[in-house]
């Protein structure tokens, strides 16, 4: 592990979270050498592989010093193998463009309309589905969110609003309160939920401004994390958990099924064990979508059904996440 030196110079002590977003790590090259391992400079693609590296340097205190297997280095270190043209992997992994409705608006299944919040991430995830995405078109929060709540407003049979990205919360709390302003006028919306990576990758986010908006949201509040590994949570993201059960959110997580990362029983059941640690429920494992780039990180059907069988004899069922696909223009996740 990296030492508590080292780590106070990656993650400055009550900085608000602005300032560790700039801060983060953007050179490959700085991420191995923080962690020791000059001597894989020579395995990284050229350019990145086009997908540039973000990384906040509190999550990379997490990782283990001189480890090249580390989970959580695995997640965001490119690879060669991101250049690697494999057949059924896209740029378009799950069907999104298909499923626009308005600008950043996707809407695939009854009762819920998605809305592309930001182009913007905290931590770009190396599996992302949505790495090829064309967010310089399709941002709901332009122009104070209007095109985006005007489709939902004129579509009564959407009763949740689910927020994602990138990641909705690189939007300053201020750009929120503007779409909670225009969910006001629309009153069959009843439910926000949102998916977001930041209380785990940069818990500093979770802020006393962003506690008091979505505490004061009349509406019923889901926040969906993204977590892979144990290793993600510290004391820090303990605490950006609690702020959002304070705030009135039902905190559940959902994980990607990672080759070389998660991709044991033993793994996944800390996994569980971990979130409810920090009372966030298991929601669903998802199968990796097949986005160009990724392919180096699928677990096969079989396998993965192995594995939720495994940790099912271990865990009790609430703890038990559902193992899914996304399989773009069907009607819901498809279980396994």
């Amino acid at each position: 592990m990296i030492t508590a030196s080292h780590a106070a110079r990656l993650s400055p002590p009550a900085a608000d979270w602005r300032t560790l977003w700039r801060e983060a790590v953007t050179d490959p090259h700085e991420l191995l050498a923080l962690l020791g391992l000059e001597q894989l400079a020579s395995r990284l693609p050229a350019d990145d592989a086009g997908f540039s590296v973000r990384v906040p340097r509190g999550f990379v205190a997490r990782m283990r010093q001189g480890d090249p297997l580390d989970p959580l280095l695995l997640q965001v270190l490119p690879q060669l193998a991101e250049l690697d043209q494999v057949p059924g992997y896209g740029v378009d992994a799950v069907g999104d463009m298909a499923a626009r409705s308005a600008q950043g608006v996707l809407h695939k299944y009854q009762g819920r309309a998605l809305l592309i919040a930001s182009g913007s991430c905290a931590i770009n995830c190396r599996y992302c589905f949505r790495r090829h995405f064309p967010y310089g078109d399709e941002m709901a929060a332009a122009g104070q969110w209007r095109k985006a709540l005007e489709h939902v407003r004129q579509d009564s049979s959407i009763s949740e609003l689910i927020l994602s990205g990138g990641d909705p919360l690189s939007l300053a709390t201020a750009k929120l309160e503007e779409l909670s302003r225009g969910l006001a006028e629309i009153s069959h919306v009843t439910r926000l939920r949102i998916h977001t990576r930041l209380p785990v990758v940069l818990p500093e986010r979770v802020d006393e401004a962003f506690g008091r908006w979505l505490g004061e949201l009349p509406l019923q509040k889901v926040v969906v994390l993204h977590a892979n590994h144990a290793n993600e949570f510290d004391a820090s993201v303990d605490a950006a958990c609690a702020r959002l059960r304070e705030a009135g959110a039902t905190v559940l997580n959902q994980s990607v099924l990672l080759r070389g990362i998660n991709d044991d029983a033993d793994t996944l059941t800390q996994l569980s064990e971990r979130l409810f640690a920090a009372d966030v429920l298991p929601y669903y494992l998802h199968q990796l979508d097949r986005v160009q780039g990724a392919a180096h990180f699928e677990v096969d059907d079989a396998e993965a059904l192995a594995l939720v069988e495994a940790i099912r004899q271990r865990l009790p069922g609430y703890l038990v996440p559902k193992l899914v696909r996304e399989v773009g223009g069907e009607a819901s996740k498809r279980p396994l």
